[in-house]
């Protein structure tokens, strides 16, 4: 059997080996959680660059809407400006066509009245009931025709 040296010996040459073991153990955890708060750091950082990066993006996207609703807003002034202009010759076309008719339809409305006095007072010579006065107006209204 061991003698009682060698026993004290072997226990202190554990105890030793324990208390390393622990400085390491120590020292491991030390670093690990040296490593955890780095990451964590790199983490949160990288975090904030993301959201810097998508606010940027917000924000440029936000910009070109504004833009695209500026140009939206010119092209439908433009447009109605145009429609009101061709509306404005539309109508000014119309007015002129219409004053153009009536002179037409006048004047169309004056030779068939003529024409029914003039058939009206032939009509009358040749049955006997004009007065005297209406066979001149067919006399002389036959030579303006012819």
């Amino acid at each position: 059997m061991a003698s009682h040296r060698q026993t004290c010996r072997a226990g202190e040459a554990k105890g030793q080996a324990q208390e390393k073991t622990n400085q390491m153990m120590d020292t491991i955890g030390q670093e690990a959680q040296e490593v955890k708060d780095k990451t964590h750091e790199t983490a949160q950082a990288a975090k904030e660059r993301a959201k810097g990066a998508t606010q940027t993006t917000r924000d440029k996207g936000q910009e070109k809407g504004q833009v695209t609703k500026a140009k939206a807003r010119q092209s439908k002034e433009a447009t109605e400006e145009k429609a009101s202009e061709v509306g404005q010759k539309a109508k000014g076309t119309a007015d002129a066509g219409k004053e153009k008719s009536e002179g037409f339809l006048q004047q169309t409305g004056e030779k068939v009245k003529n024409m029914a006095q003039t058939t009206t007072d032939a009509v009358k010579n040749t049955l006997g009931m004009a007065k005297d006065d209406e066979e001149e107006d067919v006399v002389y209204s036959r030579k303006e025709r012819d």
